[in-house]
Formats: structure tokens, sequence, C-alpha cells
């Protein structure tokens, strides 16, 4: 049996593989002269449909192919090695038999490409690409296709200066909406997502004077998550309990330290309902807010922190399943943790240093080994420092990695579907946000920076368009969106 391409198609390569998952192999053809691939779906008994085309160029003169899943998604892909235009084609499949022709990958080459294979040589559970070349002695290998990338913004007007932005279902439609801190209109603003990336214009809640910090999460054990912001000006902390459509009470408050700058939620007494934990800026101190499970709060109870803490996180750091607390100290050049007893209250602090000017900080497990890691930006030293956890509530000495101009929030997820946790910051000197891919050892590759708007003050990550994905949310605080 014959199964000729069509006319002057100058065919060059052929490669076999089930790309619609029927469980019977299909045929993809490289037709060098006509600048295209031609695939053939078998029906299982030797037969197969007439030939779908997919083009790859004017010029492209396709040579060689390989299949795999690239992208992650675990339904597979074609690439194809253009020998006319030197570079990398990708074709990523739906899992049906169809395939979205992607703009050219940027494998370029300064030798026209000859043969290719594929295969995951590095068990991140996506196939990497290995090139031959025409009349050159090695191989090279590629990352096909980098699930860390991301497409360019959508910015959506908010209030005035906004400062933080937190990702939650609010409206408890399954899709993710956008709550967000505007310092200088004393309000916060709620966009609700469409599912799809993109949200309905603003509704605005008052809060106290000059909101820093946003956090979302249920604290009145309604099932309908709430906001919390902590006002810098007024020293206190508003909490807006949610109906669960998306629309929210009007503020209760609770005083705080002097110029509370960061807010986390978390039940840090093991009652099963959540507390609010707030950096003050220049009390130089932490509060902690228990609380009643009915959406009220006790009084704060305050931890001495280093000099002018200016971001908190929550976790167990000390795997002892009670939450602890880590604070940035601004003026310090350092952290503070405190390890939680587990019925809200904690230890002395413990402090590690830091790159210059830390702003902000997270906690994830970058390296894999069950064990809290500290990411903190720096916004003096244009860096981030990693503190890998040991497990016991200390921590190693940091690593740096450079970023952009004056790093002013960090967000820590896996942006890439790799299962390793990667690192984003928002850099407000040079509204951009820079990506770092984690290789799952603690260790991260070189930034890759995504333009945004002006000064960028806070990130969050979330998969806002429901696509599996996470997507990046900022807050730019001189072009109020």
């Amino acid at each position: 049996m014959s199964l000729a391409p069509s006319d002057g198609s100058s065919l060059r390569c052929v490669v076999i593989g089930d790309l619609n998952n029927d469980n019977n192999l299909d045929i993809v053809l490289a037709n060098y002269g006509t600048n295209n691939l031609g695939v053939l779906f078998g029906y299982g008994n030797g037969s197969f449909e007439n030939q779908m085309m997919l083009s790859t160029g004017m010029n492209s003169h396709p040579i060689s192919i390989a299949v795999g899943d690239f992208n992650g998604d675990r339904e597979v892909d074609i690439a194809v090695a253009n020998h006319g235009t030197k570079h990398v084609d990708m074709m990523l499949g739906n899992g049906q038999g169809k395939f979205a022709i992607q703009i050219r990958y940027e494998i370029g080459f300064d030798t026209p490409p000859l043969v290719m294979a594929s295969g995951d040589f590095n068990n991140d559970a996506r196939s990497e690409i290995a090139v031959a070349y025409d009349g050159r002695d090695h191989v090279d290998i590629f990352v096909a296709y980098n699930h860390g990338s991301f497409e360019n913004q959508t910015r959506y007007s908010v209030g005035s200066y906004p400062s933080s932005v937190a990702i939650g279902d609010v409206n408890n439609d399954t899709r993710l909406d956008i709550v967000v801190a505007n310092f200088w209109s004393n309000d916060v603003s709620v966009l609700l997502g469409y599912g799809n990336g993109s949200f309905e214009n603003q509704t605005k809640y008052s809060a106290g004077s000059y909101p820093q910090c946003v956090a979302i999460g249920d604290v009145n054990n309604d099932t309908r998550l709430d906001i919390v912001v902590v006002n810098a000006d007024s020293n206190d902390v508003s909490v807006l309990l949610g109906y669960g459509n998306g629309s929210f009470e009007n503020q209760a408050r609770y005083s705080a330290g002097s110029y509370p700058s960061s807010v986390a939620i978390g039940d840090v007494n093991n009652d099963t309902r959540l507390d609010i934990v707030v950096a003050n800026w220049y009390s130089n101190d932490v509060s902690v807010l228990l609380g009643y499970g009915n959406g009220s709060f006790e009084n704060q109870t305050r931890y001495s922190a280093g000099s002018y803490p200016s971001s908190v996180a929550i976790g167990d750091v000390n795997n002892d399943t009670r939450l602890d607390i880590v604070v940035a100290n601004w003026l310090s050049n350092d952290v503070s943790v405190f390890l939680g007893y587990g019925n809200g209250s904690f230890e002395t602090q413990t402090r590690y240093s830091v790159g210059s000017s830390p702003i902000s900080a997270s906690i994830g497990d970058v390296n894999n080994d069950t064990r809290l890691d500290i990411v903190v930006a720096n916004l003096k030293s244009n860096d981030v420092s990693v503190l890998l956890g040991y497990g016991n509530g200390s921590f190693e000495n940091q690593t740096r990695y450079s970023v952009g101009s004056s790093p002013y929030s960090v967000a820590i997820g896996d942006v890439n579907n790799d299962t390793r946790l990667d690192i984003v910051v928002a850099n407000s000197g040079s509204n951009d946000v820079s990506v770092l891919l984690g290789y799952g050892n603690g260790s991260l590759e070189n930034q890759t920076k995504y333009s945004v708007g002006s000064n960028p003050s806070s990130v969050a990550i979330g998969d806002v368009n429901n696509d599996t994905r996470l997507d990046i949310v900022v807050a730019n605080g001189n072009s109020y969106d």
C-alpha cells in the first residue's frame, strides 16, 4: 500500500504515533517542497483518513519531525525542524486530532537542522528535543516548550495607588476573582472573574486609612470568603465579611500596631478558626488577633520583631503541625522566625540575614524535601534571597538571585507544571515581573521578565482562566490598575 503526499511535496521524514488518543497509530509526514506537514489518522485496520495539512510557513522546508508531550498537558504534540528557516515549530495537540500552530519557538540555528528526535531526558514529564545539523558534528538538546512563559498583560482599572492584590473565589462560582487594596483611595476593589481570564469592572468597598495589604479567607466559617485589610495610617485591621455572591458587609475594624504594613491569615491556635497576623512597620513588632470563628477577633497580642517589619507569612516551618510566623525586616536586613506553640502564642524570634531592604516574604517548599523554605524580595539589592529550611524551624544561609529593579513583592507557585515551585517577583523600579523557574533542588534558573504597569507593588498567582495553568496578577501603583 502506498500513501503518496501531494505533487512536489519532496517527502523527507515520516513518524508514527497515536495523535488522537484512539489507540490507533497515525502517520505524520514532513513535506519539504510544499512547506507543510501531512497528518494521516489511522483506523486501526491498516487504512487511514485523508491527510490533514498543517502549514509550516513560506520557505520553511520542514525536514524532520518529532512527537511527544512538549508542554506537560499529557497530550501528544508535534515538533518540526525547518531546514529553510533554521528553527523549530511547535504544534500543540489537544488529544482529539487538532493541533494549535504556535508562534515559532525561539530555537534558532546557525546551521540548518538535519534530523530531530525527542525524549524526556530530565524526568520532568515533558519531552525535550535533540537536534543534529547539516555539516556539524554534534547534537544539541533543547527544552522544547517553556510552559513557564506568559502572554502579554491585560490591565483593569482599580482604585488610587493599588498597593496589594489577592486572589480567591469570593462569589462561589468556581472562578477566581481579584481583590485589591487601594492605598490613596482608602478602599478595596473587587473584580469578579468570568473564568476565562477576563474580569468584570471593579466594585469598591471602604476600608480604613491607607490600606496597605489585603488577604482573603473564611474568617466566620460560613464557607464564604471574607476580606482582611491592614490600614497603615489608622493603625488597624478592616474585616469585610462576604455574602458569598461577590458582595461584602461594611467593614469592622480592630486595632493593630503602629503603621501595619502586611497581613496574613491562618489558624495559629489549632481551633479550626482563622486568625490574623499583622506586621507593624513603626512599632517593630507583629500583632496576633485570634479569631472567634464568627468573624470577630480578640484584642491583639504583640511580639517583637526586627527593625521595620515589612511583610509577614505563615506556615509550619518546623513540621510540628503548628503554624509559625516569618517576618521580613526592612531596616535590619533580616527575617524573623517565630515558632508557634499551637495555642496562639509564639517563641521569641530567631533572625536570619537576607539582602538589602527586604520588603516581601513568602513560604514554600522550593527544593521538594517536604520542609518549608523562605523566599524574600530585597528592594535595594535587586535580588531575592532563598533560605532552605532544615525542617526543624532553622534555615540555611541565604542564596541570592538577581531580579529586576526595586523588587517589591514575591509569590511562589508552579507556573510551568513540572511539580517544582517557581518564584515570581514584581519589580517596582523596572515596571516588570521576573519569573525564576525552579529546578526542584532549591536552585533557580535565571529570570525571565515580563512588562506590566507603572510601579508594580504586589503580585499574586492563581489559575484565573481555568486552564490548569497558573497565571500572574499584579497591582500597579502608579497606573491605578
